[in-house]
């Protein structure tokens, strides 16, 4: 689960140019903006990252004019993601130790999204718990991870902004899911729209196996649409066997979703030496897309070319958010 709000160690302090109450602080694999002296290199604090939405309390009144939402911002041109606060913000007794979860101690939740009206169906239950959601961890809370897995053979996608979707076939039966649901047959949802139009239903079953597609629904209507496509349509990135409880790795993936004529996600990079350097990933990440050159990709994903699972965080597979589509979108 993403820790919203940690304990985390100052590990930086830098100047920011023609600025003199303000530096720039770096925490975990985070940049963010902090007041000149309100913090030493190596001192402990709660960070509290983009998309936490902090509970209406005096402590955070300073957020009321944002919704109570942490948010990506440009301060003297300098991009700040999430916000320190010191210790005493903390309940008294609270046992303080570096990397400890204090989200729920604060009373902090995540800011969800809205789902789009087109695709917000009839729930016929709960997402299968036969299927892992589609989540990816940022690349800033990763080093450890980095450090161990530096060099590795990998590929790198665009991470779309749009509408997560599952397609799947488990014993025959076929299913339509958002992130968190899964919907009734309605013939005005356009995910079900979706699953018709490319015969979805009918190819899984072809395949003769219990299997689950997912991907991202994107186009009018679907998070402002920021790829100014017409219509909407689904792009792929997960192929997963549902017997054997494992995902695709790339290159069985290509195929699968190639041979359902179906489309994947944009590939930036098919071979991909991993840098163990968060920086630079994020400058990768900061791009424009390959769906629509005018606008800001969201993102990049970034995953081994053969599937390997970590003992640490499960699957090793990770995104970095692009900070200018942050900006641009409010987010």
């Amino acid at each position: 689960m993403r820790k919203l709000a940690s304990i985390q160690r100052i590990k930086a302090l830098d100047p920011i140019a023609g600025a003199d109450a303000i530096e720039r602080a770096t925490v975990l694999g985070w940049q963010l903006v902090v007041k000149k002296g309100e913090f030493k290199v190596g001192e402990l604090c709660v960070y509290c990252e983009v998309d936490c939405l902090m509970p209406d309390e005096p402590n955070f009144e300073f957020l009321k004019p944002r919704g109570m939402r942490i948010k990506t911002v440009r301060l003297r041109g300098q991009i700040s993601q999430g916000i320190c606060f010191p210790l005493s913000i903390l309940p008294v007794g609270f046992d303080v130790q570096e990397d400890v979860d204090c989200t729920t101690v604060l009373g902090i939740t995540k800011y969800e999204p809205p789902i789009p009206a087109c695709l917000n169906g009839v729930a016929k239950g709960a997402f299968p718990s036969f299927i892992p959601k589609t989540d990816e961890t940022r690349v800033q809370v990763l080093q450890n991870l980095l450090d161990q897995y530096k060099g590795e053979a990998c590929y790198v996608t665009e991470k779309l902004d749009g509408s997560s979707v599952t397609f799947y076939v488990n014993n025959r039966e076929f299913g339509v899911c958002t992130r968190n649901l899964e919907l009734v047959e309605d013939p005005e949802n356009t995910i079900w729209k979706i699953a018709r139009e490319l015969d979805i239903s009918d190819k899984l079953r072809a395949i003769g196996m219990n299997i689950a597609i997912q991907g991202e629904v994107i186009g009018e209507g679907v998070q402002g649409n920021p790829l100014k496509l017409r219509g909407q349509t689904v792009r792929f990135f997960n192929v997963f066997d549902i017997d054997r409880r494992e995902h695709s790795s790339f290159d069985k993936l290509k195929d699968l979703i190639r041979g359902l004529s179906l489309e994947m996600v944009p590939i930036v990079a098919p071979d991909y030496k991993l840098e163990n350097d968060i920086n630079a990933i994020v400058m990768m990440a900061t791009r424009k897309s390959l769906v629509c050159p005018d606008a800001w990709a969201e993102g990049i994903v970034i995953r081994p070319l053969i599937e390997c699972r970590d003992p640490v965080i499960g699957r090793v597979s990770f995104k970095a958010i692009n900070p200018e589509f942050l900006l641009k979108s409010g987010q």
